[in-house]
C-alpha cells in the first residue's frame, strides 16, 4: 500500500527528528568546515536535513519537497530563520534558479525514483561550475544487513522475505548511481558509507510502539495491521526486556563536482 506523503496524519513523520551526529562530522569534513554556501535540499520531507545545512554554516537553504503537507510539518519544526526557506517543487523540476547553489543534498530521495537521470540533469543545472552533489541513500546491501539489536530493519526481511524482493526493487544499486551522476556531467569524488543512528529508545517496548506507528519508516506501510503485529512479536522474542535500544541504518553516501557544462 505505500507510504502516502501528502497525508497530513504523516506530516510529523519526518519532520521531529534531528541530523545524525555523524552525518554532521561527516559532512564538515566533506565541505572542508567551508561555511556561508548556498545550498539546495532537494526531497526535503520535515526539513530535518534543511535545519541541518544551516547549522553547518549555510547562508541560505532552500527545501525543496512535492508535498505540502511535509512542508507544512517542516515549518512548524524550524525556528523562524532567515536562512531557510521551504518551495513546493518537484526533484526534477524545482523551479529555482540556475547556477545558484554551492551545494545540493538529495538525502533519501532517489528510492523513490524510477529513474534518476532527469533529478541529476536538475541538480546539475542548480549548481555553480564546481559546485558540490552529495546522495544518500540506502542501497540493497545497506538495507539487507543482518538484523540485530541495533539494525533493526535486517529483521524486517528474516521476518516477512516477500520484502527483500519489493526492497531490491526500490533500491538504486551503487553502480546505477555512479554510472547516471557520469552521464549526468558530474566527476564522483568518493563513495563512502556510513551508520546513522535512528533513534535511541529507554527501552525495547518503546521501540516496539514506535513500529506499531510505522513512525519515519515507509517500508512498514507495505505490511497491513496483522503482518505488522506479526513483524512486531518476532523483534520482541529477539531483544531483552527492558533493554535499551539504540537503532541504527548503514547508508551509501556519493559526493559528485559539477564538471563542464554540457
Amino acid at each position: 500500500m505505500g507510504i502516502n506523503f501528502h497525508d497530513p496524519a504523516n506530516r510529523e513523520t519526518y519532520a521531529a527528528r534531528e541530523a545524525d551526529r555523524g552525518w554532521y562530522r561527516f559532512m564538515r569534513q566533506l565541505l572542508n568546515e567551508q561555511t556561508g554556501f548556498q545550498a539546495v535540499d532537494i526531497g526535503c520531507g520535515g526539513g530535518i536535513y534543511t535545519r541541518a545545512l544551516a547549522d553547518l554554516g549555510a547562508s541560505r537553504v532552500t527545501g525543496v519537497d512535492y508535498s505540502e503537507a511535509s512542508l507544512e510539518g517542516a515549518g512548524k519544526n524550524t525556528e523562524p530563520d532567515s536562512r531557510i526557506a521551504y518551495v513546493l517543487g518537484h526533484a526534477e523540476n524545482t523551479g529555482l534558479k540556475e547556477r545558484a547553489a554551492d551545494v545540493v543534498l538529495i538525502r533519501a530521495v532517489i528510492h523513490h525514483l524510477g529513474e534518476l537521470d532527469r533529478t541529476f540533469r536538475e541538480a546539475f543545472r542548480l549548481l555553480r561550475p564546481g559546485g558540490l552533489l552529495v546522495i544518500q541513500d540506502r542501497t540493497p546491501e545497506d538495507c539487507l544487513l543482518p538484523g540485530s539489536s541495533t539494525h533493526i530493519r535486517g529483521w524486517f526481511f528474516s521476518c516477512f522475505p516477500k520484502l527483500v524482493d519489493m526492497e531490491k526493487g526500490r533500491r538504486w544499486p551503487d553502480h546505477g548511481v555512479r554510472r547516471a551522476l557520469e552521464k549526468t556531467g558530474f566527476r564522483m569524488e568518493s563513495t563512502v558509507h556510513v551508520w546513522e543512528t535512528r533513534r535511541e529508545y529507554e527501552t525495547k517496548e518503546r521501540l516496539l510502539e514506535d513500529l506499531s506507528g510505522r513512525t519515519g519508516r515507509s517500508l512498514l506501510h507495505e505490511l497491513d495491521d496483522r503482518e505488522l503485529k506479526i513483524l512486531i512479536d518476532y523483534i520482541d522474542r529477539r531483544i531483552e526486556a527492558g533493554k535499551r535500544v539504540a537503532e541504527r541504518d548503514r547508508w551509501t553516501i556519493w559526493a559528485a563536482v559539477k564538471g563542464e557544462e554540457k
